[in-house]
């Protein structure tokens, strides 16, 4: 299952950035029975692109029916109710500038709702009534915004990027541009999403097997209530190779973490209306340690761009995306599988894929060429009884 509405990506892009986290290159020696030590080291991190505000917006039954909230150069506008009180049947809706997003909520969702992100720097607030209830005249009764989350605007993000998960050239493209060279690749990443996080940063996460399952960083968020501010968007990609507009996501919620751990730096989680995202597919666990050289490819969202897929490498061996460690420092020695496949802040969370097996045999998390990941046969020893 693909999208269908275009987005225009073009100036969004530019808004995606990361906090850099610098971490220096880690020298390898030896084969694949060989451990190879490593500094300590620091996640390569949620890309940060959002900031919280004040906001005072109340939509009555006696009073304003709609409000728009703008905030010029946002690349997104994200609402919290702290009442929505309705009367039976009524309901508010959150829309962008067009109309052509639209996310409706009532009495079930209740006060405390962080409503869905909606793009550009508009969101426009509707209360849509009945035929009705005569409750609905009290004054009591309404919806009320009193803070937001907004994307950065270009001259608001602070510092460089700090370049050094870029092993050498960036050979990331985006996911498109493998549809017909390289289908197994790009059909497996329809099984990744986006990650918005409390509305300021961004992480990637992907299905882990048939059920209700999805993965990302520990160092992405660790709680359920993290998970519940959590958007998941699925589909986000460019609708060609290369071009300057992306497919509507369709997003979803966290719902409960499952699991998590530090060390492995790993979250297990699921979302709260699975069935809108089950036809993107699912990936599953290599249980097994892998060997120095074997291909791998990176299904990703940089920097929270179109989905994206580091297949070659220009840092490699025939310049292909390859282990170059098959045990590696993680937090702990021998935890992470070494790789200078291309990643960016933002792409935590990611799945590694074996090109031979198509599974997964590593959880990505750290930059620092090679970059690294949570070896997959550690995560299916910790996590086998859950999937």
């Amino acid at each position: 299952m693909r999208g269908h509405k275009k987005i225009w990506i073009g100036a969004a892009a530019l808004l995606l950035g990361g906090i850099a986290f610098v971490v220096g290159p880690n020298a390898y020696a030896g084969d694949e029975e060989t451990t190879i030590a490593a500094p300590a080291r620091t996640p390569a991190g949620a890309a940060t692109v959002g900031v919280e505000e004040a906001a005072d917006a109340v939509l009555g039954y006696a009073g304003e029916s709609t409000r728009t909230l703008t905030y010029p150069g946002a690349s997104f506008v994200k609402v919290h109710f702290s009442k929505l009180l309705l009367a039976e049947g009524d309901y508010v809706t959150v829309s962008n500038a067009d109309g052509s997003e639209t996310h409706r909520y009532d009495n079930t969702d209740g006060p405390g709702t962080w409503a869905m992100s909606v793009e550009g720097e508009q969101a426009v607030l509707e209360l849509h009534r009945s035929a009705g209830s005569l409750l609905g005249e009290l004054p009591l009764f309404g919806a009320s915004v009193d803070k937001v989350t907004r994307g950065l605007a270009p001259e608001e993000m602070t510092g460089p990027r700090a370049p050094e998960s870029i092993c050498s050239r960036d050979d990331k493209r985006d996911a498109v541009c493998y549809q017909e060279s390289d289908p197994a690749a790009f059909n497996r990443s329809a099984a990744v999403a986006r990650l918005l996080i409390d509305g300021t940063t961004l992480c990637t996460a992907w299905r882990v097997g048939a059920k209700n399952r999805l993965m990302t960083n520990h160092h992405c968020f660790e709680s359920t209530g993290q998970a519940q501010a959590t958007e998941v968007w699925f589909g986000y990609e460019c609708t060609s190779c290369g071009g300057e507009y992306a497919h509507d996501p369709v997003k979803v919620r966290g719902e409960e973490v499952l699991a998590t751990d530090q060390v492995y730096d790993y979250t297990l989680f699921t979302v709260d209306d699975f069935p809108a995202i089950e036809d993107f597919g699912y990936l599953e666990f290599d249980n097994r340690v892998t060997t120095r050289g074997e291909k791998l490819y990176i299904p990703q969202h940089p920097s929270g761009k179109p989905l994206q897929i580091a297949v070659d490498s220009d840092a490699d061996e025939g310049g292909h995306c390859r282990v170059e460690a098959p045990k590696y420092q993680g937090y702990e020695a021998e935890t992470d599988v070494g790789y200078k496949c291309d990643t960016e802040f933002g792409s935590s969370g990611s799945p590694v894929i074996a090109r031979s097996t198509g599974k997964v045999v590593a959880l990505h998390h750290f930059g620092g060429c090679p970059n690294s990941g949570v070896r997959a046969d550690l995560l299916w020893t910790e996590l086998k009884r859950l999937l």
